[in-house]
Parts: structure tokens; C-alpha cells; sequence
């Protein structure tokens, strides 16, 4: 453990909040501005930036107009000026100065850090639990720093994220910060430099992120993406007292009143999304895995919202398949596939030895740390949610058997997980622009990890994606352009009920088991498809591992019809219709032969 008194790590030229007025300046091109959001919840007109009253005041910021932006054509181009700008602002930025500075400590001293935690708790597992007060991501408090919105996404203007920039630096002044350096991303071709600096009172996250990030080079680490953590210092006058600032061009997120895990893992990834972007690629909120069959290897990508069960449809073992990937992965423009992580980040609700034997024996290790999970004494208890269902762990791959360090060339299916209790089948085949539109409307019914206003309500969330931090028709048509350059097979997986909420005796549950025999017949090719007269796309007439008496899951009007409810469910088919159709059409920029593809 190296402890520095005084200035922070680092040899750059500026520090902290005066680094992003030199970038934006100083930067040589056309990573400027404009692939950044606008203060609305769903897509809305731009909203005067919040105010704080309490807290300090930066000062005014140099009174110049953005560049222009020349963004090349294709997006491709990322050689030149986009990498130059990268690197302009890479290198004048500099970790603001802290009265002592803990840099990269081992795992087993950042584990002593985190047991000191009052709130910290270990386990008979021999692992520690720690209970935060924020217990999920805070979209509503998650701004893009920009003078140029784009209308889809929440923005602050730079004066304004100067401002926060200097309190949060002024207050890191009198704290014990903690740096934890690592890659998002193991490809040598593109593995991305990433940095955390935490407060060492909320040391748990600076452990949780360490088993996420790939392990660093011996050489000096010179971050291209950095997080800045200060889950103690309010944000008044933002939603909850919190904020989290995107600075796009500088590379830098600064987290205000947070002390939730998933913004030190989201900070970095959201950052990430744009670099993928910007080289022609398309960023998966997605897991991967690797499923041997007779016919040879088969890689298969699970595209879905937290808590849509993509973590656990990654990890079933189907033929002895491999997780490679838990939350996101890059689609390049040569087709292969990119990792981002070296660990996990799993919801621990309802976890059992029986359905997700993996995961549970991987967070109940001394090597995994617990967030939020329910504790009497030293035993856990995954089912209650009586402070949170949405309780988490971080484990590293190497405490299971993964395909982590496997080199993925190509993939060979898709999955877009939907949690829901209405029409949609257990699985659905999806072809051409069809499945680039029900990539777009990214359907699905919330749930606690994206905090209490989202969970139980339907949502559409384009690419199951809410940390793509540029406009969403990109999405959607990069989507369509790699479909037709490396084509593979696409489908809708429900992992959720049909014909009802769980209330409803009539309705049925689509389990674990279902799933996984769904998989295993997607991977080996042994399922026997029909046309769906009221979708156009293909439900599955039999499915190897399913029982005859189960059919109802896959084709979800014969339940409908059998319980007497035929005309709700014609009834419901045209409002779905209708409603998917108008929300592709919110999208300005989105290819016409996705939207009319719903219809």
C-alpha cells in the first residue's frame, strides 16, 4: 500500500476543475460537444439547470463559445483529431490534491479498510457486507456536461459543471482519498485505461471496483477515463442532494452523495459507451458466454435492464458453457466481441444453490463483497427485502470458472431479455430490421435496480441501454448496420409470466428452467418455429426441455383463448401495435425501415 501525503498521484500538467476549461480550449477537434443530453426524463424539451444554494461557488468560466463540431460521416474515423482531442484532455487532467492518498492498495489492504467501516458487517462466509444509504443508481440526478444538449438526456451547461468541479475538489482537500487504477477491457487492440479516486471512508467501493477492473500494466497508468468519488459531499439543489456529472470530452465523472457501487461501475462504463461509439462499434448493456454443442462453439449474447435476469441467463450452464461477460460487452465493426470486465456485479435477491449455483457459490466466498444484502448475526438472507430487493455482490471471475480470457471473434446470437406478464412469448425469432426495432423499444417491467420509480413499471429503454450518454437513434441504426455487415440470429426472450401478473392464477411463469432449455435448443438449433399471426415474427412450436403442458409460455394467445380472455388479448396486441410504433417514431434520425417494421 503506497500512502502519499498531500497532492495526489499523477504528473499531468493542471489539476482537477481547471483541467476542463484548458481541455475545452485547448482540444483539436471534432470530439466536441454534441453527443450530449438535454434535462429531460423521456426524451422532453430542455429544463433550466438546477441551482444549489448551499454549497461553494466555482468561479465564472472563460467566456468563449464551443468549438465547432466535425463529426466524420460514418463515425468511423477515430485516427486524428478525435484522438488527439482524447489525449489533449487525458493529459491536463490531474486527481485534485487530498490531505493523504492511498494508491492502488493490494486486495487484501483494501479489505482491512473496508472492515474498519462502521457499516461494514462480515459474514460466516468470511466476506464483508456493507449497507449503503443509497440502495440504487440515481438516474434523475445523472447530468451530461455540455453546452450542447441533444435533446434526449439530461445536461448540465460547463459552467455549471465547473462550479461542482471546484466544491468537490475544494473538499477533497481536507480528505484520505483512495486511487484504484485498472482497464475496462482486456483486448490489447482496445482496452481502455480507467481510474476511481474514492474517499477511503467508503473504501468498499474502491474494493468492489478493483475486482471489476482488469489489472494493470507495471508501467505508469495514464487514465483516459476517470471517476471522482465523493459519496460525503452533497449536491444540494439536485435531485436528492446527489449529482453525477458526465464530462464526455474530458473523460471525467464526479459523483456527489452517492455511496451506492453502481456509480463508480456505471461512471466509467457510461464513459466507455462512447468510445466504442466513436470507433464504430456499438456498446451491449449485454452478458456472453460460450456454449459448446456437437456443431462447434456457439457465442451467445444477453442483451437486458438490470434485473431482467441477464446475469442468470449468462451463468446457467447449458452443455457446460461458459459466462465470458456478466454486464457489457463492445460489437466492434469487424464483428468481434469485446470484454469490458473481470468480475461480476450480481443481484443477490432470490439466490439459491438450486437454480443459480454459480452465483451463489461465487458471493459466498471471502473474496466477494456484499451490498445491501438482509444479515442476522453472520447469516445472510437473500430473500429479504425488507431494507432492499435490490441487495448486490462483486465477485472476481477467477474465483469460478469463466471464459474471461477467451477471444470471442464472432457471436452467433443475440438474446433481448423482457421481463413481463402479458403477450410476449417466452422466445421469439426476430429477423432484419424487426429485431433492430425490438432492440430500440428495449420493453420490460422495472425493477428495484433502477430505483423506486422505476420498478413495477413497464418501460421502453432503447438497447435495454440507460448509460448510452449519446442521442438513441445511433443505437438503433449502428445496430442495423453491424446486423447486415456480421449477421447473427436474433430473439425476445420473457423472462418474466404470461398472461398475467403473478396475482392472476390463470397466468404462468416463465422459470429459470424454461429459459435455460430455451438457450441450449437456441445454441444447438433444435427448436421448431411458426409463423405469430399478429406479430410477424416467429414463436416456437416445440422446444427440447419444455413440456408439452408448458406450450402456453411459448405461444401465449392459446392461454389467452383457453381462459375465456380472447378479446382482451386482441384488444391488448393493437395497443401494444400501436404503442411500439409510436415510440420508434419519437426517434428523428432512426432508419424508416425499423420503425415501419413494427407495424
Amino acid at each position: 500500500m503506497i500512502l502519499h501525503e498531500g497532492p495526489a498521484c499523477g504528473s499531468s500538467v493542471l489539476s482537477g476543475a481547471a483541467a476542463s476549461w484548458e481541455v475545452r480550449h485547448e482540444r483539436c477537434g471534432d470530439d466536441a460537444g454534441g453527443e450530449n443530453e438535454k434535462p429531460d426524463e423521456h426524451g422532453g424539451h430542455l429544463l433550466s439547470p438546477p441551482r444549489s444554494e448551499g454549497a461553494q461557488t466555482a468561479g465564472s468560466p472563460p467566456a468563449h463559445g464551443p468549438l465547432t463540431k466535425k463529426q466524420p460521416a460514418n463515425g468511423k474515423d477515430f485516427h486524428g483529431a478525435r484522438v488527439t482531442s482524447r489525449l489533449v484532455a487525458k493529459m491536463l487532467f490531474r486527481l485534485p490534491e487530498a490531505a493523504n492518498v492511498i494508491e492502488n492498495p493490494s486486495a487484501a489492504d483494501v479489505k482491512e479498510l473496508v472492515a474498519q467501516m462502521p457499516n461494514a458487517k462480515p459474514t460466516r462466509h468470511g466476506n464483508l457486507n456493507v449497507q449503503t444509504e443509497v440502495v440504487s443508481r440515481s438516474k434523475r440526478s445523472t447530468y451530461i456536461v455540455t453546452d450542447e444538449p441533444d435533446g434526449q438526456n439530461q445536461a448540465i451547461t460547463r459552467e455549471e459543471g465547473h462550479k461542482w468541479a471546484e466544491a468537490q475538489d475544494a473538499y477533497i482537500a481536507d480528505q484520505d482519498m483512495v486511487v484504484i487504477d485498472g482497464f475496462i477491457g482486456n483486448d490489447p487492440d482496445f482496452r481502455t485505461p480507467a481510474r476511481l479516486y474514492i474517499e477511503a471512508a467508503n473504501a468498499n467501493i474502491a474494493a468492489m471496483q478493483q475486482q471489476l477492473y482488469f489489472t494493470p500494466a507495471e508501467e505508469e497508468h495514464e487514465p483516459e477515463l476517470t471517476v471522482v468519488y465523493t459519496p460525503n459531499l452533497k449536491a444540494e439543489g439536485y435531485p436528492d442532494d446527489r449529482l453525477i456529472a458526465v464530462d464526455l470530452e474530458q473523460g471525467v465523472t464526479r459523483v456527489f452523495n452517492s455511496d451506492y457501487f453502481g456509480e463508480s461501475k456505471k461512471g466509467g462504463l457510461r464513459m466507455w459507451n462512447k468510445l466504442v461509439y466513436d470507433r464504430g462499434g456499438l456498446p451491449l448493456h449485454a452478458g456472453c458466454k460460450i456454449i459448446p454443442t456437437p456443431a462447434g462453439r456457439r457465442v451467445g449474447l444477453i442483451v437486458g435492464l438490470s434485473g431482467t435476469g441477464k446475469t442468470t441467463t449468462t451463468f446457467t450452464r447449458q452443455n457446460g458453457s461458459l459466462p465470458v461477460q456478466d454486464d457489457f460487452v463492445a460489437w466492434m465493426p469487424d464483428g468481434r466481441i469485446m470484454a469490458t470486465e473481470n468480475g461480476c456485479f450480481a443481484k443477490t435477491f432470490g439466490l439459491n444453490p438450486d437454480d443459480e449455483p454459480t452465483i451463489y457459490g461465487a458471493v459466498t466466498q471471502p473474496d466477494s463483497y456484499l451490498e445491501n444484502v438482509s444479515q442476522h448475526g453472520d447469516e445472510v438472507d437473500f430473500y429479504d427485502t425488507s431494507y432492499t430487493p435490490n441487495g448486490r455482490a462483486t465477485f472476481p471471475f477467477g474465483v469460478i470458472e469463466s471464459g474471461v480470457d477467451e477471444e470471442v471473434d464472432d457471436a452467433h446470437f443475440l438474446l433481448i431479455l423482457n421481463r413481463n406478464e402479458n403477450i410476449i412469448p417466452a422466445v421469439a425469432k426476430l429477423e432484419g430490421p424487426q429485431a433492430a426495432a425490438f432492440f430500440m423499444l428495449g420493453e420490460t417491467e422495472g425493477t428495484s435496480a433502477g430505483g423506486a420509480d422505476e420498478a413495477g413499471v413497464f418501460l421502453r429503454v432503447p438497447g435495454t441501454n440507460p448509460f448510452f450518454p449519446m442521442p438513441h437513434d445511433l443505437q438503433g441504426n449502428r445496430f442495423l448496420e453491424l446486423l447486415e455487415e456480421h449477421p447473427l440470429e436474433v430473439y425476445l426472450m420473457n423472462t418474466g409470466r404470461v398472461g398475467g401478473p403473478e396475482e392472476d392464477e390463470r397466468s404462468k411463469k416463465v422459470k429459470i428452467k424454461h429459459s435455460s432449455a430455451i438457450v441450449k435448443g437456441i445454441a444447438e438449433g433444435t427448436i421448431e418455429w411458426v409463423e405469430d399471426p399478429d406479430f410477424g415474427y416467429k414463436v416456437a412450436a416445440s422446444v427440447p426441455g419444455i413440456d408439452r403442458e408448458d406450450i402456453d409460455i411459448l405461444q401465449p394467445q392459446r392461454l389467452y383463448a383457453a381462459t375465456g380472455r380472447k378479446q382482451e388479448c386482441d384488444e391488448g396486441i393493437a395497443r401494444l401495435k400501436d404503442a411500439r410504433a409510436e415510440f420508434l417514431t419519437k426517434f428523428p434520425s432512426l432508419s424508416e425501415e425499423i420503425v415501419n417494421s413494427v407495424h
